[in-house]
């Protein structure tokens, strides 16, 4: 038996997010499809996390056990063969007996995608939020690094999965701009339902004065989701990067 970890990309657009679910299409309910008709048998895949309905992964890990002998290497083009436009493997790796996607993954980085012009881009539709407004990218950039640190995060996260705790680390939280499209990117130790999309909506109300970014330290004490900003829409959210002790899957 091996085990086999996937390097993936997807559009996440067409998906209800990465876990399977009884009525509507999943990525990984997909990829397991087409899994079986490569490998065999029923095929089961585990993720390095949850992305919820809309949301895409530039990096995204999965693995899987199976007896099938199929060369590492020709994996990635037999898969892409059975499975849709929106989703692609672009590695295969053999990897240690005890490797798990979300058990061995050591740290995470979200990408949040803002397209801000006074007029839209067909081209990030669903891709990128539209904002008409201009964005002060440096109050922003104030906003996301109060963010940073070992906090209690309960403030930033939608009532959803249940976890044991809701105190997370962020590495970082940064604000830049390119153009007319800004970025928020955050790395942590791990993320609660929603919580990416909540840390946008709550720099965008600094943005906008609705609060100051000296202010986010005492939201978060407060853990009060009702003083932080909206969750914004899913489509500006990517996964970027994956960090493991397996230096071939930081690639």
């Amino acid at each position: 038996m091996r085990n086999i970890a996937l390097k993936l990309m997807y559009n996440g657009t067409a998906y209800h997010g990465w876990q399977v679910q009884k009525t509507v299409s999943s990525v990984c309910e997909t990829m397991e499809k087409g899994l079986s008709n490569v490998c065999g048998g029923n095929v089961k895949l585990v993720g390095c996390g949850r992305t919820d309905a809309g949301v895409h992964a530039e990096r995204y890990i999965a693995n899987f056990h199976t007896e099938s002998r199929i060369p590492v290497e020709r994996l990635p083009f037999a898969i892409n063969t059975h499975t849709p436009e929106d989703i692609v493997v672009r590695e295969a790796l053999e990897v240690a007996e005890d490797f798990n996607a979300i058990l061995s993954c050591q740290k995470k980085e979200y990408t949040y995608r803002i397209y801000n012009s006074r007029i839209k881009n067909p081209f990030y539709v669903n891709r990128a939020y539209f904002y008409p407004k201009h964005l002060d990218e440096e109050v922003m950039d104030r906003a996301a690094r109060a963010f940073e640190g070992t906090h209690d995060f309960r403030a930033v996260r939608s009532v959803g999965t249940e976890t044991k705790t809701t105190v997370r680390t962020v590495h970082y939280c940064r604000v830049s701009r390119s153009g007319d499209l800004l970025e928020l990117k955050v790395c942590a130790d791990g993320f609660l339902y929603n919580m990416v999309r909540a840390i946008t909506g709550t720099v965008l109300y600094a943005a906008e004065g609705k609060l100051t970014p000296e202010d986010i330290p005492e939201i978060l004490a407060s853990g009060d989701r009702s003083l932080a900003g909206p969750t914004v829409p899913p489509g500006g959210l990517y996964m970027t990067r994956l960090w493991y002790e397996d230096e071939r899957l930081n690639e």
